[in-house]
């Protein structure tokens, strides 16, 4: 029962896995790269890979990217900022 408060209460704070090359680049060196809520911090970030993961985080890096005003054909418009973290595991440790 408090597992399933627990959840609720962190399931915001981590919104995506961060797929590109730089974070696939990481992952084979135990980094993981996850997209953020704007109001979480590097404690959240922790709980919440524990109870989602099952895995404890050595350390958690937050990287906030601003947005971005951008001019596509002629016409501006505004690129979306994000909140990254970087989860550092130990080496035995996965997430899948």
């Amino acid at each position: 029962m408090t597992e399933d408060k627990n959840k609720a209460k962190y399931a915001h704070i981590l919104l995506k896995p961060r797929i590109t090359e730089k974070a696939n680049r990481l992952a084979e060196s135990n980094v993981h790269a996850f997209e953020i809520a704007p109001s979480a911090n590097k404690r959240d970030v922790s709980v919440a890979i524990k109870i989602f993961y099952k895995v404890m985080p050595m350390k958690v890096t937050i990287v906030k990217n601003p947005s971005k005003n951008v001019l596509i054909r002629g016409k501006k418009g505004k690129k979306a900022g994000v909140k990254k973290a970087y989860v550092y595991l130990k080496k035995g440790d996965k997430i899948e």
